[in-house]
């Protein structure tokens, strides 16, 4: 990719590009088109005429390959296929992925529906029958192009690059340097006590604002991170509070996730090095995508001396968590 369209990865996609785009699959655009919440591609909401609304996406220049789309289209279809509520991609002559004036895009149906109640019982419950089936299916086949979960990409690489682009204030650079060392030591530790897990296609990324829940049912939306990892990072965002709370929570996701795959408890060993991998996966992704316009107006704190503070106490609250018991089933 050019540096020009690395600086400028959406250049030129104004509205009339992206009714264009929409129309060259021999759909009727309304003129309505509605921006809608996504910094890491374009996402528009689009008014047909004479059929309902669709949902656009163009993915950002150089950041998947053309085939680890197509996986996760494939993935998405063969989901929605065995019954399970996912928003897959629309196809247009036999095709998900269309390419216009240099950009790539995909339509998708509109969904509707809110965030999962956390902590809610019966809701656990459904969300673990639902995550049980998808990963049945995920264990079935495997990614070749999409991503894998480690430890390198989604800790080391991070931390390397916001220390080599001096994100942080240089006064803080070595006591984070000190905090990111110590805590992928933990983390590390935590992939050695789980073992030889199984891996297998994820959603990768099963947060509550990535499943719209309706009349008592979860919709898994935006599989852009779907991976190959552990079944647990599934499962633990969607766990929250002190650790007896999350406890009980985790034993309702199993109640229905159990009724389709079996689950292997040794994953729990990875819950919190899971979660500090995000941490600072996060941190990086903002700073490499900081040439995008969209990165700096959406977190205009990311600069700030305060942010790394935080940040800093953070690290240091994790490596605690680290160090504190494996979380563990419920009897």
């Amino acid at each position: 990719m050019s540096a020009a369209s690395r600086d400028t990865p959406f250049a030129g996609l104004d509205p009339d590009a992206v009714l264009d785009a929409v129309e060259s699959l021999g759909l009727h655009g309304d003129g309505r088109v509605l921006a809608l919440n996504s910094y890491e591609n374009r996402v528009y909401r689009i008014g047909l005429e004479d059929a309902a609304p669709v949902v656009a996406k163009f993915y950002r220049p150089g950041r998947w390959s053309d085939e680890a789309i197509g996986e996760e289209h494939a993935f998405a279809t063969e989901l929605r296929d065995a019954g399970l509520s996912v928003v897959a991609p629309l196809a247009f002559a036999g095709r998900t992925l269309h390419h216009h004036r240099g950009h790539r895009f995909a339509l998708f149906p509109l969904q509707g529906g809110h965030a999962p109640e956390p902590g809610d019982r019966d809701t656990l419950r459904q969300l673990g029958r639902a995550l049980g089936r998808l990963h049945a299916i995920g264990a079935a086949g495997r990614f070749v192009h999409r991503a894998t979960l480690d430890i390198a990409a989604f800790g080391e690489a991070p931390v390397e690059f916001l220390l080599d682009h001096d994100w942080l204030p240089p006064e803080l650079e070595d006591n984070f340097a000190g905090l990111c060392d110590a805590v992928l030591d933990r983390v590390e530790r935590a992939f050695e006590l789980a073992g030889d897990i199984a891996t297998l296609r994820l959603h990768g990324d099963c947060h509550p604002g990535n499943i719209l829940w309706r009349e008592g049912q979860a919709h898994f939306v935006d599989l852009d991170d779907c991976l190959t990892g552990p079944a647990v990072q599934d499962l633990w965002m969607l766990l929250s509070g002190p650790p007896h709370e999350q406890r009980a929570q985790l034993g309702w996701l199993l109640e229905g996730y159990t009724l389709f795959r079996d689950f292997d408890p040794r994953e729990l060993h990875l819950v919190e090095a899971l979660r500090a991998l995000r941490m600072l996966h996060f941190n990086g992704w903002i700073a490499r995508r900081w040439h995008d316009p969209a990165f700096p107006a959406a977190f205009p704190w990311f600069g700030e001396r305060r942010h790394w503070e935080h940040v800093i106490a953070q690290l240091q609250e994790q490596l605690d968590a680290l160090q504190e018991p494996t979380l563990s089933l419920p009897p």
